[in-house]
């Protein structure tokens, strides 16, 4: 039982079984991003899976209630193979209540709503995209490969059809120059989606990507910690959700908060305030991370 590479997963999925259906990402393009740097895309072996599947059982147990699905494509597969893999899981971990995967748009754009439906009926039933920026100069200078109308429409067939989704978005991703539009974009498609959840990381340029070349070349500048605050509070403030999970309590950000909204965004607001004023103190780089 072993895993290959490193192994990524949102927070949210920080108690499931990780099970490597697929190996690094696809598409693998995106000027920020360096968790699959090291990887070839491939497909696992459906055998290997089943295998990886039984001895997690045997060295765990079979009271496993949550599963994620790595790597970064896990909604390339087809279906049917989905499917076999979801049965088996089933199968095995008798208490299994939920598996989640990232859902990278051009994946779901593929698959019907029938096969959407299919994937939640067999427990699949959380998916969690990447918009990054609701502005479409920010997604084209970051190579996202898909548009946000193209993002909406993904995130409303996944939930009219039994997937939850979990949308998150980059504070900075804009940089200081399109720092305000990127803000008030993103909270626009935000409330086009609806998403049952929202989380917010913040961009943290890391070597080997082209996002840090841009930074040390001087083409991309950086925003402050407070900046990135004040992108949160320009989103949040403008956010018109009618019943979504926020959270920005991420390694990467510097205040960790959350709340349901709407009910709550007058407190997400105020929190908010508080450390822009300074009677909130952020958090200090080194307890940072990705």
């Amino acid at each position: 039982m072993k895993y290959s590479g490193s192994v990524f997963r949102p927070p949210s999925e920080a108690n499931s079984l990780i099970v490597q259906i697929t190996l690094g990402c696809s598409w693998n393009k995106c000027t920020f991003c360096q968790m699959y740097r090291e990887k070839k895309f491939s497909v696992t072996p459906e055998a290997e899976v089943f295998d990886f599947i039984d001895q997690a059982a045997k060295r765990l147990g079979t009271g496993i209630r949550r599963v994620f699905l790595a790597d970064g494509d896990a909604l390339c597969l087809k279906t049917d193979k989905l499917v076999r893999i979801l049965t088996k899981l089933a199968d095995t971990f008798p208490d299994l209540q939920r598996v989640g995967a990232y859902a990278y748009e051009p994946n779901i754009r593929r698959k019907t709503d029938e096969e959407i439906r299919t994937l939640a009926d067999h427990k699949l039933t959380i998916g969690y995209l990447g918009l990054e920026s609701g502005d479409e100069e920010v997604l084209r200078r970051i190579k996202k490969g898909c548009t946000s109308e193209q993002m909406v429409e993904a995130t409303r067939r996944m939930q009219a059809n039994g997937m939850k989704a979990s949308v998150m978005t980059l504070l900075g991703m804009g940089g200081a120059e399109l720092s305000h539009q990127h803000a008030k974009n993103s909270a626009a498609i935000l409330n086009l989606m609806q998403p049952r959840y929202v989380s917010f990381l913040t961009v943290t340029p890391v070597q080997g990507t082209e996002l840090a070349d841009q930074v040390e070349s001087g083409t991309f500048e950086e925003i402050s910690p407070l900046h990135s605050l004040q992108e949160l509070r320009w989103i949040a403030e403008d956010l018109e959700l009618d019943r979504s999970i926020l959270r920005a309590n991420h390694a990467s950000n510097y205040l960790p908060i959350g709340g349901s909204l709407p009910k709550d965004k007058t407190n997400v607001l105020a929190a908010i305030d508080l450390a822009l004023s300074g009677h909130v103190p952020l958090k200090p780089e080194y307890l940072r991370g990705l």
